[in-house]
This record gives C-alpha cells, structure tokens and sequence, in this order.
C-alpha cells in the first residue's frame, strides 16, 4: 500500500534533551497536576487493602492503552479471560483480548523487577517488550529487539504518513541520550516524565508496541521519582478520549521543537487522568463500605469479609476459584453464591456444564469499571 508523504513530520535530530524549558506558560498545570496526584496516591495509601481497588484501574489501563493502539477488547472479556486461564495464555481467545492481558501482565512485571532493584536500562526496556509481543500476533514482530529498518506512523485510513521516527542507525545513540536524561536530568518528576515519554515515541525503537511500552514508562517513572508511593497511576483514558490532540502535541515537538506545548497537554492529561481516577477510585471504595454490611446482614457468616474481598479483585469467577482461593468449604460457598445471586449482587453469566464451573459478575463493580 501506497502512503502520502507530504505532511509527514521527521524526528528531532540534535534537539533532545529540550535546551530551556518556559516553565511560566504552564506552571498552572504543573501545580494542579501534582496536587491532584498526591491526593490519589494518598487515598491508595489510606486503604487497608488498595489491591481491591487498584486491579480495577489496571484493568482499565490495560483496555485502554491497547485500545488507542486500535485493539479492542472489553473489561469483561478480560476478566472473563482471567477466571479462565488465570496466569496462562491460550490459542483460543481472540488475538486482542491476548494483546490486552499481555499488557496487563508485561506493567505488572516491570514493576516487580523495579521493586526488585533492577534499573532502567536498555536491557531493561527489551525485557518489558519481550513479554508484552512474546504470544499471539506480537510474536511475529521481533519482541525485544529493537528495530532495523525505518518504520512510521501512519493514518492507516487515509494512507498519509504523520511521523517518520530516528533512523535505525541513529537509533542506539538515541536511545542512551534517553536513558542518560531519565538518570541525570533535575527537572521536576512529572516533567521529566513527559518528556521521556514523548522522547521514546518520537525513537519508536520497536517494530510493533512503541506506545504501549511509552505509556508503561509513565507510571514507572513517576513511582521510581517518589511523586508515587506505588505505581497505581494510569493515564491511556486521557490519551485515548484526546487522541487527536495526543498526536499533534507529540507530532509538534519534532515539528516546531514546541516541548513546552506537549508538557502543557501532558499536565494537563495527569491532572484531569488524577481527577477522574480519584472519583472512580472513591465509588469502588464506597462500594465496598457498603457491600461490607450488607454482605454481613445478609451472610451471617465469618466467610462474609473473605468473599467481598475475593468477589472484589475477581469481579468475573467461576466457582472453583471462588472455593480455591478463599478455602471456604464448597457447600458453603454453594450458600454463599446463592444468596448473592438471590439478592442480585452476582448475575450467572455461564452455567455449570460438565466439568466446566458456573462463572459469575458482581455487576456493582462491574458498572463502575466497565469503559
């Protein structure tokens, strides 16, 4: 297929890291931005178990990075697949479901490795693309190599050319520029961020995957900065509901060298990405107050905290791992899903068959999270 070149923006070449940054035009948004994420992170902190409350939101991100890339899946279908084949993968689902839950595991990962002391290097950014492209369609697009020939971003629609990123020959130094900035550069976290983030599209070092690992690098950064005590913050809603504004900002850095123009979006994008996840975050621990007496009045049992807890970090289960992870006796938890379902709490989504456990939604959560 033929593509249109002739508003196609080339890389930045000698104009990274940024040489002045006009903090004046955007010191609003930088303020509101940080203010507003110390409030989440405080909230994640307050929380007796934020895991009932951060897998939601990981879901989400997972669903949305993936969608801006143009893979479309549900958070249904996601945690549908998940109470299948919980930390494995299968052939049979739909190569875009597979792409999402791979993201999920691929930041889950990273993450793990950071807590585990190991630094951002290139070595290190491989191993994040490695998992997130090692099954399904990304297997076929060299995961964990970087790329060795010029690739481009398009509008695959109009057939026109948008950006044309580093060369492959300019690739490696590219890349060390990048990591040396992150190690060294004093700018502010949230700065820094963005500015990385942008940096490693502008490069898109991979054949396939450049945005999603980009959007990884965001949250990791700022939990590795300190503006995070965790990393629980995720931006792809922003990005994907302005992502014709997401382009162009990115797309004017290398245009106009305009990197105070996308700092201003990208401040913009974690103030109102802080807003919106605070309140979802506020109606999941509401929700789980709530739940929290009903579940007692209605159970009259001690499994009552240990199956509001599970149901929460599982909102789509079958029954064996209902009874597996909380050891609550089957012919109790038989009782147990059946006032749930009686009371409306759980809709049976499949029924038993054969071998094959009952699945099940806990639809409150599920209204809260779904996108």
């Amino acid at each position: 297929m033929d593509y249109n070149l002739d508003n196609a923006v080339n890389y930045h070449y000698g104009k990274f890291p940024p040489e002045h940054i006009n903090y004046e035009i955007f010191i609003e948004e930088l303020i509101k931005a940080t203010e507003t994420l110390a409030r989440f992170d405080q909230m994640i902190k307050n929380l007796h178990n934020s895991e009932l409350l951060l897998a939601p939101l990981r879901n989400q991100e997972a669903v949305l990075s993936s969608r801006i890339e143009g893979t479309i899946s549900t958070i249904d279908e996601i945690l549908q697949y998940e109470a299948d084949y919980d930390s494995g993968l299968s052939e049979n689902a739909r190569a875009d479901v597979i792409e999402t839950i791979l993201y999920q595991r691929a930041l889950k990962n990273a993450q793990e490795a950071l807590e585990d002391g190991y630094q951002f290097s290139l070595n290190f950014i491989k191993q994040m693309h490695q998992q997130l492209l090692f099954f399904g369609r990304g297997a076929s697009k060299s995961p964990g190599e970087f790329k060795k020939e010029q690739n481009f971003l398009a509008d695959r629609a109009a057939r026109k050319i948008q950006f044309i990123p580093i060369s492959a020959e300019k690739l490696n130094d590219g890349l060390h520029e990048l990591i040396n900035y992150i190690e060294k550069s004093d700018s502010p976290a949230l700065i820094k961020a963005g500015v990385a983030h942008i940096e490693f599209e502008a490069l898109h070092p991979f054949q396939d995957g450049n945005g999603r690992i980009g959007r990884m690098l965001i949250t990791l950064l700022l939990w590795k900065s300190g503006v995070l005590s965790q990393p629980h913050f995720y931006i792809s809603g922003y990005f994907e509901e302005n992502k014709e504004e997401y382009i162009d900002a990115m797309r004017n850095v290398s245009k106009n060298n305009d990197w105070d123009g996308w700092i201003k979006f990208f401040l913009t994008a974690v103030h109102q990405q802080a807003v919106k996840n605070l309140m979802i975050a506020e109606q999941i621990r509401d929700l789980y107050e709530e739940m929290k007496i009903e579940f007692t009045d209605l159970l009259s049992s001690k499994w009552s905290v240990a199956t509001l807890d599970f149901i929460f970090t599982n909102p789509v289960f079958r029954n064996s791992k209902f009874i597996n992870v909380t050891q609550i006796p089957a012919a109790t938890a038989t009782g147990v899903i059946k006032k749930l379902i009686e009371r409306g709490y759980l809709v049976p989504k499949e029924a038993a068959s054969g071998r094959r456990p009952a699945l099940y939604s806990f639809e409150p959560l599920m209204r809260l999270v779904r996108v």
